[in-house]
């Protein structure tokens, strides 16, 4: 089956940079559809029913939080560009947040003076150094040149102290890293920027309100969203693209295509010498367990106060691949509902984010894979308990996706989260009109994510002719 007419453009993935990119470009009355393998958009970032029950997945927190009215940030600026009304979201900062390594707590909050106190406090011999580091960091832009020293290496010059760039790498790499202990130094400014200078946020009902004004300003503009439509093949001639064949048959031609699928994901549906270009011995390894656990009444009232928690056991942070399915030493535990201006909730909620292996995950047996489902979920309330309070007389109901979800859901190899590890802001490929935005294009985040589509749109659909 063949759509003879052709697109301006095709996108290919719903989720925030495929939505935010169809915005931009139907902005300027291109003709764009937005495809999607599955019924519901929102990629990494979404949300399902189960049992009457919503369980959020992907957004533990906006990050890059700034007030109303705020110019020249992130948030304020995509939010501007693709006429999404900020008011709309009605965010909730965070009521404070904090790393935990060993039996060390830094904590940090939106306002960066927090942070900056809690590093006089605990490490009062290195507090005028993290002084001149913070202001060498505010100073730079957000898209700073690679080739520079390592987050690591750079915390560690400046601070010193192995402990403390510890507890200011943790939350950094689990917001964003695709390699071991460690990020890019591009990377790490990104991240420093958007969890320490601005902040966490959480649109008030979750992720829903964020993705409606997304996929309703799409429609609105007279964009054409598919879902349930997956892309079996990019279609190409001499080096040039030509449309993409979906998984029933259809041909749809355009000769300008970008993917939010990843780099080794898209370039695995071009033919084989392209496909070999990059091929699944890069894509990413990180990947998490995440369980969402509901409770008789609210996290708050049981005592849970922190926003996120970011913990590591023992001495050294910890964040790699484990060698078992799931590790238990390190992890993210988060309470939606410590946001200022939330739903009231009649369950609680609190979700907690565990390294873990794909491998392993990916060999079980359906037997074997419920079993340590619930493996991880049992330790995980249990591991979660050495750091706020005991909820598991209180369980009401629970969910957890593996690896082996989240490459089911996102097509995402090895279920990577952060996608590969090289990551090209240019957005280009080896054929002429396919191009990428997204996780491997080398935005982080959600409003890393929006503002990927809009600038890959900017940069390579509104060229002048």
């Amino acid at each position: 089956m063949t759509a003879s007419t052709p697109y301006d453009t095709i996108l290919i993935g719903a989720g925030m940079s495929g939505l935010a990119a169809g915005i931009r470009l139907a902005q300027f009355d291109q003709r764009v559809l937005v495809l999607d393998r599955h019924y519901l958009w929102g990629g990494l970032n979404s949300y399902y029913k189960r049992e009457g029950r919503r369980f959020d997945v992907g957004l533990h927190a906006l990050t890059n939080f700034v007030p109303k009215g705020t110019r020249g940030r992130p948030l304020t600026r995509i939010l501007r560009q693709l006429r999404i009304p900020y008011d709309s979201l009605r965010l909730g900062e965070q009521h404070g947040s904090r790393s935990v390594v060993g039996d060390t707590d830094l904590h940090f909050g939106n306002d960066f003076e927090l942070l900056r106190g809690e590093v006089a406090r605990q490490f009062p011999t290195r507090a005028t150094a993290f002084d001149g580091m913070a202001r060498e960091l505010e100073a730079l832009p957000f898209d700073v040149p690679e080739g520079q020293e390592s987050a690591r290496a750079y915390l560690t010059r400046h601070l010193g102290e192995a402990r403390l760039v510890d507890l200011l790498l943790l939350p950094i790499l689990f917001y964003g890293s695709p390699t071991p202990s460690d990020v890019d130094f591009p990377s790490f400014v990104v991240l420093w920027k958007s969890l320490y200078e601005e902040g966490f946020a959480r649109p008030r009902g979750g992720i829903r309100p964020l993705l409606d004004a997304l996929r309703s300003r799409y429609l609105e503009l007279g964009g054409e969203l598919r879902m349930k439509a997956g892309v079996a093949e990019i279609l190409h001639e001499d080096g040039r693209v030509q449309g993409v064949r979906l998984d029933d048959g259809t041909e749809l031609h355009s000769e300008r295509v970008i993917s939010s699928a990843g780099r080794v994901e898209t370039l695995s549906l071009c033919e084989e010498t392209v496909a070999a270009t990059c091929g699944p011995e890069h894509a990413g390894r990180m990947t998490f367990v995440e369980s969402t656990t509901l409770l008789d009444q609210p996290a708050p009232d049981l005592g849970w106060t922190d926003t996120i928690v970011f913990f590591s056991q023992g001495e050294r942070a910890v964040y790699e691949e484990p060698a078992e399915a799931v590790s238990h030493a390190s992890g993210v535990i988060c309470c939606p509902e410590n946001y200022a201006g939330q739903e009231p909730e009649t369950e609680g909620v609190l979700r907690l984010t565990l390294m873990a292996n794909a491998e392993h995950w990916m060999a079980m047996s359906d037997g074997e894979y419920l079993a340590a489902k619930e493996q991880a979920w049992s330790k995980g309330l249990e591991t979660a308990a050495l750091y706020g309070p005991d909820v598991r007389k209180q369980v009401v109901a629970r969910d957890t996706f593996t690896p082996r979800t989240i490459e089911r859901f996102t097509g995402h190899l090895n279920g990577a989260v952060y996608g590969c590890p090289h990551k090209d802001k240019s957005g280009t490929t080896p054929l002429e009109g396919l191009f990428l935005c997204g996780t491997d294009q080398g935005y982080l985040g959600i409003v890393g994510a929006m503002l990927s589509g809009v600038a890959m749109a900017n940069r390579h659909a509104l060229l002048p002719a």
